[in-house]
């Protein structure tokens, strides 16, 4: 089985079978509907106030971030942002210098580790175990014994298509291999909360497919999930809200939804029959770039496009004409040039 013939195959709570649980194939007893009214008040993680700096550098300014429970959260910002030293604060691998952290309400990180699962950017697994020994191992580490380990680590082997590897040693793994069992370590024992750094590193078009559908699939059996990346549109297919961080400071932190709703469009695509050439003249317009068949026209700052639309439609003929909706990369790249220019 492959891709989607497998997306409701997989056992993700992290509750001991009981009966005839096979660990395949059950799903939570819960609906969505109470999971979803469970979960609607809850955060999963609160950040208030965090700062860390190492010597003269300040990594993470003043950093407060709810993330509710039940939600997939996306760390963003470029390279050095602090992305990855707001995950270790989290995880409580380093300690922020001031503000205060909570996990499932618990100010003491230690005591919530067992419900969540990290996998860090740095991947270390034991190169010379067998695939489905390192999986084995980690499961027990995280509490999973028995005939419930078995059929867990037989079906995330399955799940990711790692089944025909599983007696190979890491060592002989690809790059990706390595990326997808390292995911697996993570979630083998249903951690409640994914804390994912830079999840979709190395993995094929596929594969990264592949660990969306789950991550998804996780998300609607009520887990919370907080990746960090800097590829805009992996985080825009899955978040739910977004962190933008630069230079240690939240730019951005809002629904995703809010986010694109807030941003004004400059930018028409219109697909146009006739002699075009007029229009980068027209008093509106700031510039016109072709796309293929279409023109992609850039307005002036407070230009209506039903202004442009009228100025053109008796000249040419009108096959397609919409606003451009700026995408997340293009949101990323302005918020953060801003914010260069606004801290130089």
């Amino acid at each position: 089985m492959r891709g989607a013939e497998r997306r409701s195959n997989l056992y993700f709570s992290n509750k001991p079978l009981r009966g005839n649980d096979t660990g395949i194939g059950e799903r939570t007893l819960l609906t969505r509907g109470l999971i979803n009214e469970r979960l609607s008040n809850m955060n999963a993680v609160v950040l208030n106030g965090v700062h860390k700096s190492f010597g003269e550098v300040r990594a993470v300014s003043d950093l407060s971030v709810r993330v509710p429970a039940g939600s997939v959260y996306g760390f963003l910002g470029p390279n050095g942002a602090g992305k990855t030293t707001t995950i270790r604060m989290i995880m409580n691998i380093i300690r922020p210098d001031s503000g205060s952290i909570e996990i499932f309400g618990e100010h003491l990180v230690e005591q919530a580790k067992t419900r969540i699962g990290y996998m860090p950017e740095e991947r270390g697994l034991y190169r010379k175990m067998t695939v489905r020994g390192v999986l084995a191992y980690f499961g027990e580490i995280k509490g999973v014994t028995g005939n419930d380990l078995s059929q867990r680590v037989s079906g995330w082997l399955e799940r990711l298509d790692l089944a025909n590897w599983a007696d190979k040693k890491v060592e002989e793994l690809s790059r990706g291999m390595h990326q997808k069992l390292q995911f697996a370590v993570t979630v083998i024992n249903g951690p409640e909360l994914l804390i994912l750094d830079e999840p979709f590193s190395g993995l094929d078009p596929l594969n990264t497919d592949l660990l969306k559908d789950i991550i998804l699939e996780m998300k609607e059996q009520g887990k919370t999930i907080i990746f960090s990346t800097h590829v805009m549109h992996e985080a825009e297919k899955l978040c739910d809200f977004i962190l933008l961080i630069n230079r240690g400071k939240a730019i951005l932190d809002d629904k995703l939804a809010h986010i694109r709703s807030r941003q004004k469009s400059h930018t028409v695509c219109a697909e146009l029959e006739g002699d075009t050439g007029f229009i980068e003249n027209l008093p509106m317009v700031a510039a016109v770039k072709p796309d293929g068949n279409r023109l992609d026209i850039n307005l002036v700052e407070d230009a209506d496009p039903q202004q442009l639309l009228r100025s053109i439609v008796d000249r040419v003929r009108v096959q397609s004409f919409e606003i451009k909706v700026p995408s997340l990369h293009e949101i990323f790249v302005n918020l953060v040039e801003a914010s260069d220019a606004k801290d130089s």
